[in-house]
């Protein structure tokens, strides 16, 4: 899981991402770690809903500029599936899984409602650097190298 967190955060730095989006990528997926759910969540049959629970989460501690592409990302993947012809077909078999799991591709008034969303562009991106981030081996920075990133996100306790 932190690897997989580190490696969606390498990409969105690569991209040169605002930093808000770059912390996003990197907590994408804080959802599961709240969640306590064993490492095989992509063989249940049912849908864990990460994405909201990590969302809010994070809302309570970071601006929306974080949280609510965090919320959105797994609904920007489903909305890639029915606006990108050659999206589904580059889905892990794990990923298509989920994707079954969390409602199949976008009907086309969801994906209208979807791209009215304020966030809409930076969940599609996060969601793009989540796929990415699956590289064997890949040397990424370390957790600790963005210790000053969260501090600086970090809304005063």
């Amino acid at each position: 899981m932190t690897e997989h967190a580190l490696q969606t955060a390498h990409f969105a730095r690569e991209a040169s991402a605002p930093e808000a989006l770059v912390l996003a990528a990197l907590l994408h997926d804080i959802g599961h770690l709240l969640e306590r759910l064993p490492a095989d969540i992509a063989d249940w049959t049912a849908d864990a809903h990460h994405e909201t629970l990590g969302a809010r989460w994070l809302a309570e501690r970071f601006a929306l500029e974080i949280s609510e592409p965090v919320r959105l990302h797994v609904a920007a993947k489903r909305y890639l599936c029915a606006t990108d012809p050659n999206y589904l077909a580059k889905l892990s078999p794990a990923s298509v899984h989920t994707l079954k799991l969390q409602g199949g591709p976008m009907a086309a008034a969801a994906v209208a409602r979807f791209e009215r969303e304020r966030y809409f562009s930076e969940a599609v991106q996060v969601r793009r650097w989540d796929d990415e981030g699956k590289v064997a081996d890949l040397r990424t920075a370390p957790l600790e190298s963005y210790a000053g990133l969260i501090t600086r996100f970090a809304r005063p306790a």
